[in-house]
């Protein structure tokens, strides 16, 4: 039988919001993979991936990977080392018998995420392994329904990115048509919100902090505070002046 490894989004954080077919999956697999943050101390603690598939997956089949998620500057030689590594215990692990493998992420397994350099990094270490992914629920997706907001109507395009790829990228997708949402933007949420404001476009904008989490927030961009968390997400709504204006 050939091992598959399969990355599961498990949505935004809430256990409710783990599809049917992720639950099954994880449910059937030997070894069940999760990221934590791999720390120099050597402490580390559970990330958010497996404290949201806990109820689903007991404990002694979980194995936890350790990366360099808080690493800046592209390619480290510590996120290197921490994707080979994650990568030999996957194939380490097929080695041994496993052969329903699944590594939980947080959100989708196609969207900013790093399943995406494990399974890279396995095809190297053994092209025989079978990768297949199962689509989960977005952090944009969970602030568009807490919210009430609309990501797209009609012929309105939506942009996706990550703040960290910079202000001006920002600006000119603000000041498009239609509706954009900003990922990891917590290191540069005074400088989106005054480009914002800039625009004429701050009133309109959410934000959700901690989606997912006890004490998460819904509420206007205008009122968050100054330092939200890592895993933010900014939406500003596309201009729409009435009903099927877009259409």
């Amino acid at each position: 039988m050939t091992a598959t490894l399969t990355g599961v989004g498990v949505g935004p954080g809430d256990p409710e919001l783990i599809t049917v077919r992720a639950v099954r999956i994880l449910r059937e697999a030997d070894v069940v993979f999760v990221p934590v943050l791999d720390r120099p101390e050597g402490a580390r603690a559970a990330g958010r991936a497996e404290t949201t598939i806990a109820p689903y997956v007991p404990s002694e089949r979980l194995r936890r990977l350790p990366f360099a998620l808080d690493d800046r500057g592209g390619v480290t030689e510590r996120r290197e080392s921490a994707w080979n590594a994650a990568a030999q215990a996957v194939a380490t692990a097929v080695d041994d018998g496993a052969r329903t493998l699944a590594f939980a992420t947080i959100g989708d397994p196609n969207v900013y995420s790093t399943f995406g350099y494990l399974a890279q990094s396995l095809r190297a270490l053994r092209p025989a392994v079978a990768v297949h992914t199962v689509p989960g629920i977005t952090a944009m997706q969970e602030l568009a329904a807490r919210s009430g907001v609309p990501l797209c109507e009609g012929r309105e395009p939506l942009t996706l990115l990550p703040a960290t790829a910079g202000l001006a990228l920002f600006a000119d997708a603000v000041a498009g048509p239609g509706t954009v949402v900003a990922y990891k933007g917590w290191r540069r949420h005074a400088e989106l919100l005054a480009e914002l404001r800039r625009q004429g476009r701050l009133s309109d904008a959410v934000l959700g902090s901690g989606l997912g989490l006890t004490g998460d927030r819904v509420g206007p961009a205008a009122e968050a505070g100054d330092d939200p968390p890592y895993l933010s997400t900014l939406l500003v709504p596309a201009r729409r002046d009435r009903r099927g204006g877009k259409l």
